[in-house]
């Protein structure tokens, strides 16, 4: 399965930002994956894992802002459709560098 964290944080001030800063690294150092701005994702293998993810998430959350959590299959993830504005850029895999096989 499969985390799935959106949020939507304010950077008005300079507390703020910071917040956003930590946030974010919080999450590249705990090996979520950008799938677009203010959205990441994580492979869990099973339901035990998920409740810790969820729970370290909670312990670093941000003072102020949203942040949302979804559960998904991998099947359902894999089935996701990407939509891109330009025509040449279809979102494929150019590189399996980064790419984890488990």
């Amino acid at each position: 399965m499969r985390l799935l964290v959106f949020f939507d944080l304010p950077i008005e001030t300079a507390s703020q930002r910071k917040s956003y800063r930590l946030f974010r690294k919080f999450l590249l150092k705990s090996g979520y994956i950008m799938v677009q701005e203010s959205v990441y994702s994580k492979l869990a293998i099973d339901g035990k894992a998920v409740d810790v993810l969820i729970s370290k998430l909670k312990q670093n959350r941000p003072p102020e802002g949203l942040v949302q959590v979804l559960q998904v299959t991998e099947k359902q993830y894999a089935g996701m459709i990407s939509i891109v504005g330009d025509a040449l850029d279809k979102g494929e895999i150019v590189s399996t560098d980064t790419l984890v096989v488990l």
